[in-house]
């Protein structure tokens, strides 16, 4: 009875160390191992925008980058481009997202979309500024803001379904990089 207690306990921390150490690869992502089949381009033309842009994967040195480059405008109700992943199973215990990124010292954002974020124009945005430097930067989750007063006020961070690297809301040439993001 003893070996069958202590049997049990190794195999419930076994299990619950394989879901910590798995759970962590899905949370970071390093633009390793094909990041084209996970994250996704697209900009304000599937509305009739008039932005251009494209990603590129690439590496400089040691370090796997997303690049998104290109001319953000608003003219014809247009102004975006981004890069998005799909994401689940994120704990309810995640308190931010950090990235390292560099660019050409422009405004950039982070859009979250959640299971409550039902039309394409609702999500949380959060901005941040990229250095022509590589830089580490971190975002609370509290510090993003809904979109639309009928999105919930706060963020609940299990049920966010993608991420998204923004170039939005004015005209400006987008060149920003990213080599690694995750959720803390």
């Amino acid at each position: 009875m003893i070996i069958l207690r202590k049997f049990l306990v190794c195999l419930i921390l076994f299990i619950n160390l394989n879901n910590f150490v798995f759970s962590d690869q899905m949370l970071r992502d390093t633009f390793e191992n094909n990041p084209d089949q996970r994250w996704i381009y697209f900009a304000d033309t599937v509305m009739g925008g008039q932005s251009s842009g494209a990603v590129d994967f690439g590496k400089s040195g040691q370090k796997n980058y997303a690049r998104l480059t290109g001319n953000v405008t608003t003219s014809n109700n247009g102004g975006f481009i981004q890069i998005r992943k799909s994401i689940s199973g994120l704990s309810e215990n995640i308190i931010g997202i950090n990235l390292q990124a560099k660019g050409n010292n422009q405004v950039y954002h982070i859009f979250l979309r959640t299971s409550g974020t039902l039309l394409p124009w609702h999500y949380y945005r959060a901005e941040f500024s990229a250095k022509k430097a590589w830089e580490n930067i971190s975002i609370p989750i509290g510090d993003f803001q809904r979109s639309s007063g009928f999105l919930a006020k706060k963020i609940k961070p299990e049920t966010i379904k993608s991420i998204g690297l923004v170039a939005f809301g004015r005209d400006f040439s987008a060149d920003l990089m990213v080599s690694e993001i995750y959720f803390y």
